[in-house]
């Protein structure tokens, strides 16, 4: 199955990423989708089979991150695979076809998305007469943009690195990899090989040195936060189901939101004022992705620690999306790599995001589905506003406790405390006493009642 595009179809933003040469045209690109016969199933045999993802969504998915770096796909394909092949891992005839095609629309990249074998990458380079990047490569490159921070462009780097540490053969293909005779010394190639991993793994040292240095600092920001015992809520979920929308709708923050595989790739941190006063700190992370290449996961591992060690964990979900379910299960696959639990309901939340693409029928069954579960998802549309205000009281619940109705009277020497009051509170009814005390009714979460009761005791004991 294949679909062509214009080949003269220009895509949004600035020119090709650094993968083709300078040019005022974007790097014209074939995009191929290989879909295994038979899926793989977990890391044990016990493990029960990932969701099958529909070929449509991989396609979309697969045209979305070219077009995240701005390459122009002149063609793309979804091709079945029955038997991969270890050389091409695509059969010779459909290699062949993809030469022509290549030829044909004077591509100068091809994108394969599935990861590639060193031998693989290199051979289809040879057959194809073009660059190859895989998904992992594809990846990679979009991050390396993407990156903004010190931080996050280091991270990007060390994962590049350990990606190319095992694909440096290909480089050095035209050297003798053994000198002939009875030596045992290697020839110039495998000279130059060993050359080039030393240099790698001399800057890779040196990365994993910058980023420790990093790491502890993110470790002192995040021990002063515990000092100020602000509760974290990280936001996670499939690269573009809304979580920047939903930060900026919640914080007010300009962080970037597009719709754009990975628009976003730099945590942002927040401090958010909710409805009853509880103050948190909320957390926009990175989109998480399907096959994410194991080097970024432990490259980003600094950066994910927000959601390993969050109070509260809100696993946002495109319910617009066919893929759904599928890209739900990665995400969850990942936070327990992570060893976050998205079974425990007490630290984490679901929120259906994009309530607001769904037809009438399709969102009455959904929301009737989720209702019947043992814990509901929280249904939103970040961009409307819709449902906000249920999932902030329901935050507010989780990390300071259930609403509680409360009487307090406060003496003349107390009323510096009653702003506070307003802030932190709801207040019901107040009554101005003869005495110059004031009575007020309210209702406060079970924390900020606590917070009550100790600045009162302080106040009367001083």
């Amino acid at each position: 199955m294949a679909r062509d595009k214009d080949a003269d179809r220009s895509v949004r933003g600035k020119q090709g990423h650094q993968l083709g040469p300078e040019a005022k045209d974007p790097t014209r690109a074939v995009v191929i989708v290989p879909v295994l016969a038979r899926q793989p199933r977990g890391d044990d045999e016990s493990s029960r089979p990932r969701l099958s993802r529909s070929a449509d969504a991989r396609h979309d998915e697969a045209v979305g991150l070219a077009s995240a770096i701005d390459l122009n796909p002149v063609h793309t394909a979804v091709v079945t695979v029955a038997d991969p092949r270890p050389a091409t891992l695509l059969g010779s005839g459909k290699v062949a076809e993809f030469a022509d095609i290549v030829k044909e629309r004077k591509a100068e990249l091809v994108i394969v998305d599935h990861p590639l074998t060193p031998v693989q990458q290199r051979n289809l380079e040879k057959e194809l007469n073009a660059k190859v990047l895989d998904r992992t490569g594809l990846i990679l490159e979009i991050f390396g943009e993407r990156a903004r921070t010190k931080e996050g462009t280091l991270q990007v780097e060390l994962a590049h690195l350990n990606y190319q540490k095992g694909r440096l053969v290909r480089s050095w293909t035209h050297l003798e990899r053994q000198r002939g005779g009875a030596g045992f010394l290697g020839g110039p190639g495998e000279t130059q090989i060993e050359s080039d991993r030393r240099i790698l793994q001399d800057k890779i040292t040196k990365l994993k040195h910058e980023l420790e240095t990093v790491r502890r600092t993110r470790d002192l920001h995040r021990a002063k936060r515990k000092k100020v015992p602000f509760p974290v809520v990280a936001i996670v979920g499939y690269t573009n189901a809304g979580k920047s929308t939903l930060f900026n709708r919640l914080t007010g923050a300009g962080v970037l939101a597009e719709d754009m595989l990975f628009a976003t790739l730099d945590p942002t941190l927040r401090r958010v004022r909710l409805p009853h006063g509880t103050p948190v700190i909320l957390s926009d992370t990175v989109g998480f992705i399907s096959d994410l290449p194991t080097h970024l996961v432990a490259a980003f591992r600094a950066t994910l620690e927000e959601v390993v060690e969050a109070d509260l964990v809100l696993h946002l979900r495109d319910i617009s999306d066919p893929d759904t379910a599928a890209q739900a299960e990665d995400v969850e696959r990942i936070l327990g790599d992570l060893g976050v639990d998205a079974a425990d309901t007490s630290r984490v939340i679901e929120v259906w995001n994009k309530i607001d693409l769904l037809d009438e029928g399709n969102r009455e069954r959904l929301l009737a589905e989720g209702a019947s579960g043992k814990s509901p998802p929280i249904a939103i549309s970040a961009v409307t506003g819709e449902g906000l205000d249920t999932l902030k009281a329901l935050i507010e619940t989780r990390v300071s406790g259930e609403l509680e109705t409360l009487t307090v009277t406060l003496s003349p020497a107390q009323l510096g405390q009653v702003d506070w009051l307003y802030r932190n509170g709801d207040v019901v009814s107040r009554t101005d006493n003869e005495d110059g005390s004031v009575t007020l009714s309210l209702t406060a979460t079970h924390s900020a009642r606590q917070e009550i009761e100790s600045r009162l005791h302080r106040k009367s004991g001083s």
